[in-house]
């Protein structure tokens, strides 16, 4: 018997160029392929400004909830991808902790001396388990 996965993109062009999905279901956990700044045509926005872009890739990660029913309250893990890890330190804890409110799910920052597109400098990716309480 053949399944089709429940998987959700974008639409944006890099996931065909790179041949990927950004979430794909497994039991109950959702697993989330690291978001960025990306706009609705996959163009990245706020190259360099590492608050917009953070601020952006929260507001993807959202997307990606909402495809699953999800709240930010079932995030269980998230893997965040820094460039200039110690300088952007303070603004990733504040937007970390507004983004997450009370809710502490599991967390690795790691510094990377760049990412995919020029001018990007985080990507965030995470799980999801839909069977925690929203």
């Amino acid at each position: 018997m053949t399944t089709t996965p429940d998987i959700f993109n974008h639409d944006v062009p890099a996931e065909s160029d790179f041949g990927y999905v950004q979430a794909i279901r497994s039991g109950d956990l959702v697993h989330v392929s690291g978001q960025l700044a990306f706009g609705e045509a996959g163009e990245l926005l706020h190259p360099g400004d590492f608050t917009a872009q953070l601020k952006q890739t929260h507001a993807n990660m959202d997307k990606v909830l909402a495809h699953y029913d999800a709240t930010r309250n079932q995030i269980v893990s998230q893997t965040l991808y820094l460039v200039n890890l110690h300088q952007h330190t303070a603004a990733t804890m504040e937007g970390n902790l507004g983004y997450f409110g009370d809710h502490r799910p599991a967390a690795t920052a790691l510094g990377v001396t760049e990412l995919t597109f020029p001018g990007q400098l985080v990507e965030i990716s995470f799980i999801i388990d839909t069977k925690l309480p929203a």
